[in-house]
């Protein structure tokens, strides 16, 4: 590689923005020289902006504090600046998969943490770990938007990132029927503990569309790519029931999971496989694919968010509590950090897929 790639982050005055800000600074591929925000943000530099925005406990890099602040409505200003972008806005659905996809044909690829386009039907989303796969789409996708580099692909919601990787190496035995709860952080709703007094010692039985998505993406994640390559068949099962809590913590999103099995394996299999698991994202060693991708804790208090979240630099998934279902075949804990793995992090390791795999060429 003869130089980084430069990159855009487009919401990059929000949390997940904010979050993909410091993930990147000296990320041995990527350097952040473009950030687009809302126009009351733009031409001010970044610094300014978020003297009192700022929300993540590390502080602003000294690479982008001086960066002026682009307008997100005028990206082909900067277009021919950026080897691809990085999307992290709140927009209404419709608009957002029109911003989407108007930069990617502007021959700029788009890896983006928001949800509008998972259910585009040639759009991948992606978990580096478990369907790399899925990144052929971007071939037909080209061919419908009518470019020769410029697509859009996606990462998963932030719920399922805790779980789905503990499954997925025990689908080999048949996945019938999974149940789970998840325990969501404030930091998944963009706030912080102290902006957020209703939150303080309660718990908040609702999380708006989370429960439809918790159950509906593993389906696609797990989903096979079709005959014309141009959509994923879903998986058939299992059938997964869902429950979405806000807990007052500030980062990491636990989920409490039962599942049954076609074929029942022993405690003692379960356990090595999870000990062996080794991804794709390892074996192209991505620079920031953890090693190992999961981690299995034997204390009976584990995994725990405060301690455990940052296992694997957060984008590793640790897991605990394994133990018998009285109606389930099995039972268990897991724990993953919802704005790493859950989403800046997930991004930027599909974006290093991606790379890695000649999707997104250097300008």
């Amino acid at each position: 590689m003869n130089r980084k790639y430069k990159v855009g982050i487009i919401g990059g005055t929000g949390y997940v923005g904010q979050r993909f800000v410091t993930l990147l600074d000296n990320h041995p591929w990527f350097e952040v020289t473009h950030i687009a925000a809302s126009s009351r943000s733009a031409g001010n530099k970044y610094a300014d902006i978020m003297e009192e925005r700022w929300k993540i406990d590390e502080p602003i890099p000294e690479s982008v504090k001086d960066i002026i602040v682009k307008d997100s409505a005028n990206i082909e200003s900067f277009a021919d600046e950026i080897d691809f972008v990085f999307c992290a806005v709140d927009m209404e659905e419709s608009a957002l998969i029109e911003l989407e996809e108007s930069i990617a044909k502007l021959e700029i690829p788009v890896v983006s943490n928001n949800s509008a386009n998972r259910w585009t039907k040639d759009v991948p989303m992606i978990i580096p770990e478990i369907n790399p796969e899925h990144a052929k789409l971007i071939e037909s996708q080209k061919k419908r938007l009518g470019t020769e580099v410029g697509f859009v692909a996606v990462k998963p919601n932030c719920s399922i990132q805790s779980y789905v990787p503990a499954l997925t190496p025990l689908k080999k035995f048949g996945l019938k029927k999974v149940n789970v709860c998840t325990y969501q952080s404030v930091s998944g709703a963009g706030k912080t503990l102290a902006e957020w007094p209703e939150i303080n010692a309660n718990i908040i039985p609702y999380i708006g569309g989370e429960e439809e998505k918790s159950e509906r993406e593993p389906l696609r994640v797990w989903g096979e790519l079709n005959e014309t390559g141009d959509a994923i068949n879903l998986a058939e099962e299992p059938v997964i029931s869902a429950q979405c809590y806000r807990v007052p913590v500030q980062d990491g999103h636990m989920a409490a999971v039962s599942v049954s099995f076609v074929e029942k394996p022993e405690k003692e299999e379960i356990l090595e496989i999870w000990k062996s698991y080794k991804s794709y994202a390892e074996e192209k060693e991505l620079p920031s694919a953890p090693s190992p991708f999961l981690q299995y804790l034997e204390e009976n208090d584990r995994p725990q968010s405060k301690v455990d979240r940052m296992f694997g630099n957060g984008y590793g998934v640790s897991i605990g509590r394994l133990r018998e279902d009285a109606n389930f075949d099995y039972k268990f804990a897991c724990l993953s950090h919802n704005t790493i793995r859950g989403a800046a992090g997930g991004a930027i390791l599909t974006a290093e897929l991606l790379v890695k795999e000649g999707y997104i060429p250097l300008k």
